[in-house]
């Protein structure tokens, strides 16, 4: 079953010329991330102490932007080290908003092969360089996830939730995309 993702744009506003194109104007990619931005800039970790090690499973501990930052290309580096199970937070630091969350079990190995963020983040970084917009793409894990798949898997999802992060399918309705079509 092939999930269609709903249009934030009506027809005057972009066109798809096949579903290997998609034209989204100026005007309606800055509306886009202005209204991600507005939304998440309130969401500031909570700081509170407790006698638990709390952090490790209350997403509104977390603070992804201050999560050291690598590369989206950080999967073509070598390394003998496969990584640790985390979550991965994709950020536009430029404006800053979350794009996607994810979980893995192997942070170095997780990108590697296929991921549809990866031609999400393409199409982005394209409409970016359309209008000479400036977008810094990155990534940062959090490596202090549960190891348990199931419960990083939850934690994930309560992250999701909490972010409205708009590459995730869980938000699409929330902000839709125009960045999900495009060359696999």
């Amino acid at each position: 079953m092939i999930v269609e993702q709903p249009s934030l744009f009506t027809n005057s506003d972009s066109t798809l010329a096949s579903r290997e194109h998609l034209s989204i104007s100026e005007s309606a990619l800055k509306e886009w991330k202005q209204r991600i931005f507005n939304y998440q800039k309130d969401l500031s970790p909570l700081q509170q102490a407790s006698l638990f090690n709390w952090v490790e499973t209350d997403p509104n501990a977390i603070d992804p932007f201050k999560l050291p930052q690598k590369n989206t290309q950080f999967w073509r580096q070598k390394t003998e080290d496969e990584g640790t199970a985390a979550l991965y937070f994709v950020i536009d630091y430029e404006i800053p908003i979350i794009l996607y969350i994810g979980e893995t079990v192997k942070s170095n190995q997780r990108w590697k092969g296929e991921h549809d963020c990866k031609r999400y983040l393409l199409n982005y970084r394209q409409a970016h360089y359309d209008y000479q917009l400036p977008s810094t793409l990155g990534i940062a894990f959090w490596s202090n996830a549960p190891e348990k798949t199931r419960d990083r898997q939850k934690l994930e999802l309560s992250l999701i939730q909490r972010w409205r992060s708009p590459f995730n399918k869980e938000n699409w309705t929330t902000w839709g995309t125009p960045f999900i079509y495009g060359k696999k």
